[in-house]
Parts: structure tokens; sequence; C-alpha cells
């Protein structure tokens, strides 16, 4: 019996806690008149909070797969586009041009490409005016209609000037060649664009990109639809680029995420 106590003992005192190192304080060393204190670098600013607690993992996952880990050449400009409105399309837009900023490895400028109800100057705190409407019927270069946001190294080029018949200019030749002189400025376009199932401007917008994410709602976005919306893609040739399930409250297995 004594032995065993002994066995107790020994064991008890491997589980215990150190006591608490206490470090002496550093003497105060006072600062010379007219020396001037280094500034703390800031910490890197999202462009806003995420809607969702898996919204900034969904984000970064996404501009992993679609812009760092392609075997070939990556995307340089990709349209985001919902199944239907309050989708969160705008949202992970911007969380994935956020997570692209996070990586240093180029500029990234992202496109109001939606003239029914944009939203994104609202979001960034500026103003809409000066846009890609103003560009597709101006000379001036390009940059000259882009505004810096908070994110350093992430542009807004607004949706501009809008009128009755503005997203008639989304099918004009002009798209393409604007969205040429953004590749030459810009290392990664991301282009925020109305719901396919209410509007053509998404299609339109990616015959002059280079593919699209779909964004689907979980427990509202239904499968018959997105199939159809799917469908309809792939019969105009647009090439989607990723699915993004967006508003969960559970994550995706990394097995059951390849697959969408």
């Amino acid at each position: 019996m004594s032995r065993n106590f002994e066995l107790l003992q020994q064991a008890g005192s491997a589980w215990e806690v150190p006591p608490p190192v206490v470090k002496e304080p550093k003497p105060f060393i006072p600062i010379p008149l007219g020396h001037k204190r280094r500034k703390a670098k800031p910490a890197p600013a999202r462009a806003y909070p995420s809607m969702d607690r898996f919204a900034g993992d969904e984000a970064l996952r996404l501009a992993q797969r679609i812009f760092l880990q392609q075997a070939e050449e990556p995307p340089k400009v990709v349209v985001f586009a919902g199944i239907d409105h309050g989708n969160g399309c705008s949202r992970i837009c911007v969380d994935t041009a956020a997570a692209l900023r996070t990586y240093h490895l180029g500029s990234v400028c992202i496109v109001e490409g939606n003239f029914r109800t944009p939203s994104l100057p609202d979001l960034f705190g500026t103003t809409n005016h000066c846009g890609l409407t103003n560009a597709l019927l101006s000379g001036e270069p390009i940059r000259s209609f882009t505004k810096p946001v908070q994110t350093e190294g992430l542009w807004l080029l607004s949706a501009g000037a809008l009128a009755p018949d503005s997203h008639g200019l989304l099918n004009s030749s002009r798209l393409g060649v604007r969205f040429d002189e953004l590749r030459r400025e810009f290392d990664y376009i991301l282009v925020d664009a109305p719901p396919l199932t209410r509007y053509p401007d998404a299609i339109a917008l990616s015959r002059a990109a280079d593919g699209l994410v779909m964004v689907l709602e979980a427990h509202a976005t239904r499968r018959d639809v997105a199939r159809k919306v799917t469908e309809n893609l792939r019969a105009t040739q647009v090439q989607v680029l990723g699915v993004v399930l967006n508003k969960r409250t559970f994550p995706i297995p990394e097995t059951l995420y390849r697959s969408l």
C-alpha cells in the first residue's frame, strides 16, 4: 500500500503547475527632446466585416482555388454573380479581393458591374460618379475613373453616371476594350454583377472576362433553379470558375466542397 501511495505522489508531482516566472521590469529610459517616435505599422484593414463566421474562410479558399492554384495561366478578370437578389454576391466579391491583398501579389480592382442596384460605393463609403459608364463613353485612360479604397493596393471602379439605358453599354464592343485596359493596369479584376435569374448583364460581362463565380444562398437557392442557370451559362459559353454557398451556418468538408 505504501508503494502505491509513493507512486501516486510522484505522478501528482509531475502534473503540478510550476510557479509563474516574474520578469524584472524594464528600466524607464526618458526620450530626448526632439526625438520622433516611430509610428507603429497599422494592421492590414479589411474592406468591411464578414457577413458570417465562415465568409472570411470562404473568400480565402476561393482566392486560392481560382487565382493562386491554377496549373495553367490563372484568370485575371472574374465576374461574381448571385443566382438571385440577396445572395450576398457583393460581399463575397469584396471579401475575395481583400483575401487576394493578404498575399500582396499585386493590385486588385473591383468593378461595379451592377447598373441595376449598385451597392459597392456605399459599402466603401465613396461616391458613384465617374465610373464604368463614363469610361465606356469617354476616351480618357481607365485609371482616371478608379478610386483607391481602404485597403492598400485595392481600387474601385464604380458604376458611374446611370441612365435608363446604361445596361445597354455592357453589350457594346467598348466593354472588351476597357476590360483589356484594366488587365494592363491591375493584376486582378473582380466584377460584381446583377443576379443571373433577373438580368442578362452577368453574361454580357462574362464574355469580356475570363469566367464567372456563381454565388448561391444556403437554405434559399433552389437546386432546380441553380441547375437551369448553370445550363444557360454553358449554352452561352461562359466558363464557371467556381461556386460559393453563402450564408451557411455549418462547415463544408473539403471533399464535398470540391464537388460544388
